[in-house]
């Protein structure tokens, strides 16, 4: 369903952390510990807009956006959970799914240069990696 010659935006490979890959997106986490913040990239290169990927492919898009959501429903409770293609510094298609809390430090802003990104500390960075790996795997039909 993907490009095997696949080359990931290099300001993504260098914000964000590998999760695992899903039939048709990569899954990152963005390397930033004040929100769980991961990115949904679609495994096709060239592609800036969802509209133009084929229909199964936006079908399959949907499918995975819909179990990373509720993966990180279930894994870190939101108050609320942002989603959102922009595109405006990185034109690879990618879907930022965030997990916001009232207590967080852009809250009600959005999170985009309200403050600069803490990294994550690696065992905390490796925790989650292998929580949502293990939930989005059991999720998958």
């Amino acid at each position: 369903m993907h490009n095997s010659d696949f080359q990931l935006a290099a300001a993504l490979d260098n914000d964000c952390f590998h999760v695992c890959d899903l039939p048709l997106s990569k899954i990152l986490l963005m390397n930033d510990s004040q929100y769980p913040w991961f990115i949904q990239v679609p495994r096709i290169n060239n592609v800036s807009e969802i509209i133009e990927l084929s229909d199964c492919q936006q079908s399959q898009l949907w499918y995975e956006s819909k179990i990373l959501s509720e993966a990180i429903g279930e894994l870190f409770n939101p108050d609320k959970l942002n989603m959102g293609a922009l595109g405006n510094v990185v034109s690879q298609l990618h879907i930022h799914h965030i997990a916001r809390y009232h207590s967080d430090v852009a809250w009600p802003k959005p999170v985009w240069g309200q403050a600069p990104a803490v990294p994550y500390q690696q065992d905390k960075q490796l925790s989650i990696i292998t929580q949502m790996c293990s939930t989005l795997q059991e999720k998958l039909c």
